[in-house]
Parts: structure tokens; sequence; C-alpha cells
């Protein structure tokens, strides 16, 4: 109910007192020199409001996990037997280092888990996906849709029967680039329903990267909108898709057929024969159509991922593990429980891999409610989330970094006029987590009655791979804790040898899971390269990392993030999180730059609070705070006072754009991911 402002609650998290701090590690080594003492136990209270814990202590967690690392094809095997398989397997892991193979053999379908076991059942009554439009009508009532499963079936069989009459078949690719409708998730169940792999393109993206991922996928057949709402105003993605296809023909390359779901009602150009309207094609079709059997390891989807140079990576997975470990891990990870009241609501777009795992073929099979927004999180006000949170009374809500350390910016006022006393689980994904930002969204989003886990992961790990568990796992605030069941993670040297507790390194998964990615699409070397080149036979995530007193991990930024500062090796995001616990600061990237005495020298742009204004004051003043927290060495030598940050339409800081402008030099990396051309125009006219 909006409008109502909470009791505070009567009993807070329990509180556990500091422990010794750590040590700095020795120079040749990233320092380790973010002191955080402050630890969050669960309670008893937690598992009962959840309806039960499915891992309820650390001695549980500690003796499943060193079962699935000593025997994952019998932990495996056990936690596989909860989904229906139309063929069983022969043997539960193949793995011979870079390739692995799960549950060979077998077939199944991931739509079939996610849909038809539930109708099946008796629960297809029951809601499937929550979907909100970003408009509100004249009278501030926005359009909200409660499907089922058994409506979900019905309209995913029809799509399938749609593709099915364009011609597409098991092993083709189709492209989806929509918005954040409810025919998104149906038109991905219905591609893995027939055996078609999918590429879902982000909404946000312009035509050259759609021509790129189109041509890289071999894909002849593309889904799309008219347009998407977006804080008012309307993506034109029918557009963007037409530019594209025609680029695609300069290139040879035939887009036969178009799909064009009618959502905004923006004018559009049409290609008779080509482009077939949503409402005609699909609606005409019958609900009625078999799963196709699938082997485990045939391909499920491609997501391709952008690096900072090169042309996107698409990255495999397929059908067997990943619905496994994306299932197993939102359901151990959140204590999602079917039955249990749980209404989950993560924020991410489904054009990123979050919203592939944690939006749909996590969620689904699980069967608890999916919320999917279509818009903007202030739009038309600040306060929509927690509108929306109040509204739908939810219980689970995931969400970034970034748009955190946004609602901090906003103002606290804004959940505080909301009731969202319903929330019992709050996650994070994305990047790391400014300790003061995790104290903050535990306080005023929470009310110091929710665990946080904050989940680490990637696109290719396709679910999470450290992470607490919501009922069970002490939390640190900055922290991502312990290394998920079957992930075998280690920070190590350059060698492969495992360094010891508050060291900086590598951070590596040494055994497979389930959920690993199975390549990069037509690019065998490049997958070698990336992942499993620099240490032998283990799997690199990219990002430096170290483990604490506790044997906890924390994420210190991407590899090429790390700055050496007059020998000392520091991870920015380390110095982000010293500057973020400044009063006057709400967020801060940290780069390098070229520094005549010191070789590199710490550059800082920084957003600061409402209240708080940009002057040469305010900069010493957080350069002895930094000092304070990580010693001299870390002292920013620029800082950079800006009204925002420059970020992909996904919410990640655009930290190789920072690095050109702390250096003086014109940016000529690629920048059709980034949200706002402003911000780095008006960075790269700000001096210092």
């Amino acid at each position: 109910m909006a409008n109502a402002t909470p009791a505070p609650p009567p009993d807070p998290v329990p509180y556990i007192p500091p422990m010794s701090s750590p040590a700095a590690s020795p120079n040749g080594n990233v320092e380790s020199l973010l002191k955080e003492d402050r630890v969050f136990a669960p309670s008893a209270a937690h598992a009962a409001a959840l309806g039960g814990a499915f891992c309820a202590s650390m001695d549980e967690y500690r003796a499943r996990h060193a079962r699935s690392i000593a025997d994952p094809e019998g932990f495996w095997g056990e936690v596989a037997a909860d989904f229906e398989w139309f063929t069983p397997w022969t043997r539960v892991l193949e793995w011979s280092a870079p390739d692995a193979k799960w549950f060979v053999g077998a077939t199944t379908n991931i739509c079939h888990n996610a849909l038809d076991r539930h109708v099946l059942d008796g629960h297809g009554h029951e809601v499937g996906i929550i979907w909100e439009g970003e408009p509100k009508g004249a009278n501030g009532t926005p359009e909200v849709k409660h499907l089922s499963y058994g409506e979900l079936l019905d309209e995913v069989s029809r799509c399938a029967n749609a593709l099915k009459s364009l011609g597409v078949k098991k092993g083709d690719v189709v492209t989806l680039y929509m918005g954040m409708v409810p025919e998104l998730a149906i038109a991905m169940l219905a591609c893995a329903r027939i055996g078609a792999a999918h590429s879902v393109i982000f909404g946000g993206f312009p035509a050259p990267s759609i021509v790129d991922r189109v041509l890289d996928a071999s894909s002849r057949v593309i889904v799309t909108c008219d347009g998407a709402w977006r804080r008012g105003q309307v993506v034109p993605l029918k557009k963007n898709v037409d530019e594209a296809i025609a680029l695609l023909a300069a290139q040879n390359h035939t887009v036969e057929h178009c799909i064009v779901l009618h959502r905004t009602k923006n004018e559009i150009a049409w290609t008779a024969g080509r482009d077939h309207a949503w409402h005609e094609l699909v609606g005409a079709q019958s609900a009625e159509c078999a799963c196709e059997a699938m082997d485990s390891e045939d391909l499920l989807f491609l997501l391709y991922t952008s690096g900072s140079t090169g042309k996107p990576k698409g990255i495999r997975h397929t059908t067997g593990g990943y619905m496994v470990y994306t299932a197993y891990t939102a359901q151990q990870t959140f204590n999602l429980r079917a039955g249990a009241g749980h209404v989950y609501w993560c924020t991410a777009d489904i054009g990123w891999v979050t919203g592939h795992s944690y939006i749909v073929y996590g969620i689904m099979p699980n069967r608890v409610p999916t919320v999917m927004y279509e818009g903007a999180p202030n739009w038309p006000a600040d306060d929509r989330f927690w509108e929306m949170v109040a509204r739908h009374r939810v219980t689970h809500f995931y969400t970034a970094p970034t748009a955190i350390r946004a609602f901090m910016k906003w103002g606290d006022e804004h959940p505080a006029k909301h009731d969202l006393s319903s929330l019992k689980v709050l996650g994070t994904v994305g990047e790391p987590i400014n300790p003061e930002a995790w104290i903050w969204y535990h306080e005023k989003i929470g009310h110091a009655q929710c665990p946080i886990v904050d989940t680490f992961w990637q696109t290719e790990t396709g679910g999470h791979v450290i992470t607490p568990l919501a009922c069970a796992t002490p939390t640190v605030p900055g922290s991502c804790t312990l290394p998920f069941f079957g992930i075998d993670a280690a920070v190590v040297d350059e060698n492969g040898h495992e360094l010891p507790a508050n060291t900086g390194g590598l951070l590596v998964i040494r055994k497979p899971w389930p959920s690993m990615l199975r390549g990069i699409h037509g690019d065998r070397q490049r997958f070698i390269d990336t992942y499993w080149s620099r240490v032998a036979g283990m799997y690199l995530a990219g990002d430096g990392a170290r483990r604490d007193d506790r044997g906890y991990f924390w994420i210190m930024g991407r590899i090429d993030d790390v700055i050496n500062v007059s020998g000392h090796r520091l991870g920015t995001m380390e110095v982000e999180s010293a500057l973020v616990s400044h009063e006057a600061v709400v967020e801060a990237a940290v780069v390098g730059m070229p520094h005549d005495i010191k070789g590199t020298g710490i550059a800082a742009f920084v957003s600061l609070g409402p209240g708080h204004a940009p002057s040469e004051a305010l900069k010493a003043s957080l350069r002895e705070h930094v000092s304070g927290f990580l010693g001299p060495i870390a002292k920013p030598d620029m800082i950079r006072f800006t009204q925002a940050l420059p970020k992909t339409r996904s919410g990640k800081i655009m930290r190789r754009l920072l690095r050109d402008v702390a250096a003086g030099r014109d940016s000529k990396q690629d920048t059709t991911t980034l949200e706002d051309f402003n911000v780095l125009a008006a960075l790269r006219g700000n001096d210092e």
C-alpha cells in the first residue's frame, strides 16, 4: 500500500562483533587494504519468513559443498533428478579441460520444465509472470498483466508453431530484439520448445550491433517490436531492425522473416512478405505444440558479450546443465519456495544474462511468480521501484549496485513513503557492491530484516558461482562470500598456485560446473585464449580477487582495472569503496592515469549526493578520507566531480572510456553500448 510508512522492525538482523583486520599483502600482488569488519548473521526468523530453509547452517553448507567437489557426479545427479527428463543420462559428467559434457545422453526440454510440468501437476492456474508496463494511464494506473502457467503454455505453443510456419527448425538461431514485454519471454521459451537456439539482443543496441550478432549467428529470422517505452519516450526498435537488415543485405546476408509485436503503436515501415504482425501470425496458430526432445548438450542460446576490443563473443550455453544449475542456484541462493507466497523480482533486462537466468530459466522451473518491468526505475518518479514492490508484494528483490547507488542519490524519502514490509531477501548482481551502498540497501530497503545475497557470476558461468545463501551465510558488506555448490574457486598466481589469505591474485575455477559456457560461437581458439590459456587447466574469470581470514572472496575489479602505483598494485573497487563511504559521495569510478613520477596515478570520478557541492576543500577531504581507509599510497592524484558517470545501457560503468578521459586522449573505443553520450562529452570538457 503506497504512502504508508512501515513501523520500525522489532528485531534487527544479528550483528557479529568485528574480527581482526586483514594485513596488507606484499608488493607484487594486489594490495588488500580495504578493511570491513561488520558481519550480519542470518537467523531462524529469516528461515521461518521464507517458509523454511533449503540450507540452514554453515555446517550444512560446508558438508554439502565438500561433497559437491569430491563427488560431483553423485551430487549433481541427485539435483538433476528433481527435473523431468525424456531420456535418462548414461553418465553425469565427462570432462577434459576445457570441454565438459553434463548428463551425457539425456534428453529433456527446458520449456517443458518451466511450463508443461506445472500444468500437468495441476498448477496451470498459478501465476508465472507478473508484467508491468512503464506508461501510466490518466488515473495513474499502470498496465499490469498476470499470466498463468497455463496461459503461458498456450501462448508459447502458438509462438512455437508460428516460428515453425516460417521454416524455423531445430538447430536454427532466432534473433530476438525486443523491449521488456511478456512476449520476449514467450519467444525465448518458444524457441526452446522447438529446439531453435535464441540470440537475444538488448533493445538499447543500435543497428550495427544487431548486424554483428545476426551475421555471427547466421540468423534468418528476427522477432522485434514496433518500439519500446523508456522514460516516456519510444525506442524505435523496428526502425533499428530495418536499418540492420539493409546493412546485412549489403553483406549478402538475407533476413527472411521479421515478426513484429505492436507495442507502442509508433509509425513503422512495412515490407510485405518479410514482415509479420505478431497478433496475426501467432494469434492464428494452434495452442498445441509438442516439445522437441533436446540432447543435454544441444545449444539452448547464444548471448553476445562485448570486450574493449574485437567483435562481440557469442557465448554458447547448452540445455541440460544450464537448466539444472540456474534453477538450483535460484532456489538455494534466494531460498525460493513454490507455494510459500513468494513473489520474485529481478530488475535486469532479459537482454543480459541476468535476465536469461534469473527472470526466466532459473525462476520458472521453481514455480515462483517472476516480475517483469518494461521501463526505467525513475519514471515517472524516483520511487517507481518501491511503488511496485509495495503494489505487487514483492518478497525477493534482485538489482545492481549501480541502481542502488542511484537510489541513494535520489534520496531516502522515496523508499520511506512505501510499505516494503513484504521483502524477505535482497540481492545484488553485476559488479562488486561498495560496503556503504550495501549498508544503505540493508537499512533503507530491507529495514535491517532482509539477508543480502551479493552474487558473483558472469555471462560465461551461466549462474551464481560465488554467493551467500539467504538462510545460512553470515554476510560482510562488499564480499560475495563463498563458492556455490560444485564451484572450486580459488585465488592464484600466474602459475596456478593458490595464494594465502589477504593476498590479491587471479580468480579461477578449477573444476567444471553444469552451466559453464561450452565455447565461443565459431571461434574455438578465442575460447581457449580468453578463458583457459593464462592459467593452465583452470577457468580464468578475468577478475582480481582475494580471500580474507574467514575464507570469504572479495572481487577487486577486472584484471585490466588493477592499478600499479609506485610498485603497489591496487584494486579499483577498494578505492571506490573508500570514496563512497564518504558522506558526500554517492558514486565513484576509479581508473589509472599516466603519472610522471609514479608511472601510474589514480584518477577518481565522483558524483555527489544532495546538499554537497564540488570544491577544492571537498577534494582535499576526499583524499584524506581515502588515505585514512587505505593508506597514503591510495590517495587519488586527480578527482573530477561529475553529475553522472558514463555507463552502458545495462548500468555498468565504462571505465575504459574514463581511462581515456583521465589520460587526456580522444577515445577510439566502441561506444555503441553507451547510454548517454552527453555524460562523456561533459567529462571531456571538465578540467580538474
